[in-house]
């Protein structure tokens, strides 16, 4: 394993624009078709590396990462007077940083006899370190692409690692064996393709006795702070609560109140007026003497709390700095201390509310639907998922459909409906398979009144999470060690 050797600007090139191809296969798209022959080809180019696999890898992920997250430059755009010259930094910067992981996995696999296998699975074990290090940023998988194919049902056994996992030998069969292992990877898929319709086409669970209200304002991200506007998306969301027939549960979006209930203690019963006593549950900020959340709030009649939720996964540099808190401690530089209420602090970790009829409700604000260990940590089994988010952030063409995406396979894994209601969308419902079963047009002022479903038993991804698919992992790694080591003799 080198990093010195360079393969040319030709070769790390093809390498960018195959990574960049197989990002096709995510959302919105979703061109799984066009992921497997480039994941192929990226496998190939370097298997067949004398010397720089490293680089290869590197601008493969690279290109993969710059095209599945481009999303990354529109934060930056809500102001592009004053941040918009950030916004190719941040392409390049995450996009490399992200592909540092598949360069040392085709770094790793260089030595290896059986490279075309060596890089699949040092590059699936590469794509669940991610979602770990460093806090973890699992977005874009290579498994991801399945989401939306009876394939994601595999996701239930294996979860997104065990669907990576899966992606990778597939594409890597043809290179190692020719056609036989291009006919093995297609009866493999098939089967498992099979296997995801027997599971679709199960028996269902009954849905609860309650409608939920989904309501999404539609506010726009640069305006959504305006003051002069606050009390219009307030009184916008009060007026779709109020709607008749009012639902047994009203749930508003991440950060819908302009308004601290600390300083405002009238506008609990302003809301719940409007649902005429019946529960809401919203996003808001909350704070609590020089510390602020982001929280979810259940309130009742008469604007009573009745649960609350703080964001426990805080985006690293969008609403924490990371030893903010110290440079406060040590330095005394508290403009990035969340205990000076500077950025968030965090909550207490993943929680389940029990809302009595309503059941047992795993919330997750934002950006925590991303990461499948986080719901894997609850306390308890929940009865239900709910992602409140904010994804006016994300602009409108990829992000948010790959957020909603990411969603829905909590919901697989889990056994487990999922509601989500976004600002400006996607706000939708799907059922305990992934399947969405109602949904708001994305982009849209609107209520969507809809039953809960119901929940089926533990699923083996939630009962054991990673294992599974980490011994797959090491059980195929020993293989094409033992293999590699045989012929070596």
């Amino acid at each position: 394993m080198s990093l010195r050797h360079w393969p040319g600007w030709r070769g790390v090139a093809a390498a960018f624009g195959l990574g960049a191809v197989m990002a096709l296969g995510q959302a919105p798209l979703g061109f799984w078709w066009a992921t497997l022959p480039a994941l192929a080809g990226l496998i190939w180019w370097v298997g067949r590396a004398e010397a720089g696999a490293f680089w290869l890898g590197l601008f493969g992920g690279a290109g993969y990462f710059a095209l599945s997250l481009n999303w990354i430059v529109e934060p930056f755009l809500i102001d592009a007077a004053q941040y918009g010259w950030m916004a190719p930094f941040a392409v390049v910067l995450l996009s490399f940083g992200l592909a540092l992981f598949w360069g040392l996995a085709a770094a790793a696999a260089s030595g290896a006899r059986h490279r075309a296998f060596g890089f699949a699975v040092a590059l699936a074990l590469a794509e669940l370190a991610r979602g770990y290090v460093l806090t973890g940023f699992p977005w874009a998988m290579i498994g991801h692409v399945w989401i939306g194919t009876p394939l994601d049902q595999m996701a239930a056994f294996v979860g997104p690692g065990g669907l990576t996992l899966m992606t990778a030998l597939a594409a890597a069969l043809p290179v190692a064996l020719g056609w036989r292992g291009a006919g093995l990877a297609a009866v493999g898929l098939a089967v498992m393709a099979g296997a995801g319709l027997w599971r679709l086409n199960a028996p269902m669970p009954p849905d609860r006795d309650v409608t939920l209200r989904l309501v999404q304002p539609n506010a726009e991200q640069h305006l959504k702070w305006d003051a002069g506007l606050a009390q219009t998306y307030f009184d916008r969301q009060l007026a779709l609560t109020r709607a008749e027939p009012v639902a047994d549960l009203t749930i508003w979006p991440e950060t819908a109140v302009p308004y601290l209930f600390e300083y405002s203690p009238e506008v609990p019963a302003m809301i719940t007026g409007a649902s005429g006593g019946r529960p809401v549950i919203l996003g808001i900020q909350r704070a609590e003497g020089e510390r602020f959340y982001n929280a979810l709030r259940v309130i009742e009649q008469d604007g009573r709390e009745m649960a609350r939720y703080d964001k426990h996964h805080l985006v690293p540099f969008g609403e924490y700095i990371p030893f903010g808190d110290l440079a406060g401690e040590w330095f005394g530089i508290t403009a990035f201390a969340s205990q000076a209420g500077n950025t968030y602090s965090a909550g207490a970790g993943p929680a389940v509310l029990n809302l009595g009829r309503f059941g047992k409700v795993l919330p997750l604000i934002c950006y925590e639907a991303v990461f499948p260990q986080d719901v894997n940590a609850a306390p308890e089994r929940a009865d239900w998922l709910l992602q409140i988010t904010n994804d006016a952030w994300f602009g409108v063409w990829t992000g948010p459909f790959q957020h909603a995406a990411q969603a829905r396979l909590r919901a697989v894994e889990q056994g487990l409906p999922l509601v989500r209601v976004a600002n400006t969308g996607v706000t939708e419902v799907a059922d305990a398979r992934g399947r969405v079963v109602a949904a708001l047009p994305f982009g849209t002022i609107g209520k969507l009144d809809v039953v809960l479903p119901g929940a089926l038993p533990a699923t083996v991804y939630a009962q054991f999470g990673e294992v599974p698919v980490l011994v797959l992992l090491s059980g195929i790694g020993l293989l094409t060690l033992r293999r590699g080591r045989a012929k070596g003799h």
